[in-house]
């Protein structure tokens, strides 16, 4: 089994406020993903002069991929960065993990996510895209989706509706499931009517927080599953601490959460979406495929960033045989 991502490369800026009165000074609303320009990155660069700082190598989608690579699967990403150090850290970092990099590297510099975590864990992004947003639909060819089991991409990318769809058609005619994540509520918001009209017709398994799911159905998490259900053959609405629900067919299961010390939520989701689709892959039962996103969910929001250290990893494996 092989999963093939695709989504925004960026270096994540994680990067700890003390409050929340920095988020209205740069008009960052909690919890929402923000696309910046050079000059409003240059902003949030100065006003969080001074903090905690942690760069490492991130994207939504990406952080999925690295996650099912440490646990053993074939994976690989489909992305845009710059040439320059970033650039070169970020791919070298993908190859690190045995991920399979097919990158367009353009003359624009790497994109970076400032990450803004308040004390109780949530993440605001403000994203400079970069080098990120150069990715366009004539990249795509349809042998780079030749021999997937699964092709995983962000909602993130939802700003360039061509791309998105060049994607999914060419995932489907090479014969792969595809798997979306919604990414960001106001990311739902400002694509509602695309996301509608793709769902149907492409997108095998969903995943989507219960902001997301509330932007896309109007309504709260159990009977936002059944409607995401009806469009999709999977479908996921993950509850933060709740944990998620899961629906398939006619097959559902409410899937509690675990009771972990939350340092930052970043990488929640994604990782979430690692034990899931390894679940899947495995074969686990639907309810065994939850139990395994919110295990890897739970390890990841206990460190800051969105990576999970080694001997964690190790920890992470022997429960999921288990399972």
């Amino acid at each position: 089994m092989k999963v093939l991502g695709m989504g925004n490369a960026l270096v994540d800026v994680l990067i700890r406020v003390n409050d929340e009165k920095l988020l209205e000074q740069l008009r960052l609303p909690k919890g929402s993903m923000q696309l910046v320009d050079e000059v409003r990155m240059a902003e949030i660069m100065t006003a969080t002069s001074g903090l905690p700082v942690t760069m490492i190598s991130g994207g939504s989608a990406a952080n999925t991929i690295h996650g099912l690579a440490e646990l053993g699967v074939a994976t690989g990403f489909i992305g845009s960065a710059g040439r320059d150090q970033w650039g070169e850290f970020y791919i070298n970092d993908l190859k690190s993990k045995h991920i399979d990099p097919v990158f367009y590297r353009p003359e624009k510099p790497t994109g970076l996510a400032n990450a803004l975590l308040t004390p109780d864990g949530e993440r605001t992004f403000g994203t400079f895209l970069g080098a990120a947003i150069e990715l366009g639909p004539d990249f795509l060819t349809r042998e780079m989706f030749e021999g997937w089991t699964v092709f995983y991409i962000e909602g993130y990318l939802m700003q360039n509706h061509a791309l998105i769809h060049r994607a999914l058609e060419l995932a489907k005619e090479a014969g792969c499931m595809v798997a979306l994540d919604f990414a960001s509520y106001n990311v739902v918001e400002e694509n509602l009517e695309f996301l509608k009209s793709v769902l149907p017709e492409y997108v095998d398994i969903v995943f989507a927080n219960q902001e997301e799911a509330l932007a896309f159905t109007g309504k709260e998490p159990e009977e936002a599953v059944d409607e995401l259900a009806a469009l999709c053959r999977l479908a996921i609405v993950k509850t933060g601490k709740d944990g998620a629900w899961v629906k398939s067919a006619g097959e559902k299961h409410a899937i509690p959460g675990l009771r972990v010390n939350c340092v930052d939520t970043t990488g929640a989701g994604d990782l979430f979406a690692s034990g899931f689709l390894f679940g899947y892959l495995e074969g686990f039962s639907l309810e065994e495929c939850g139990k395994a996103g919110n295990l890897l969910a739970s390890h990841v929001i206990e460190v800051l960033g969105p990576k999970i250290g080694a001997d964690t990893w190790t920890l992470v494996k022997g429960k999921l045989k288990k399972a």
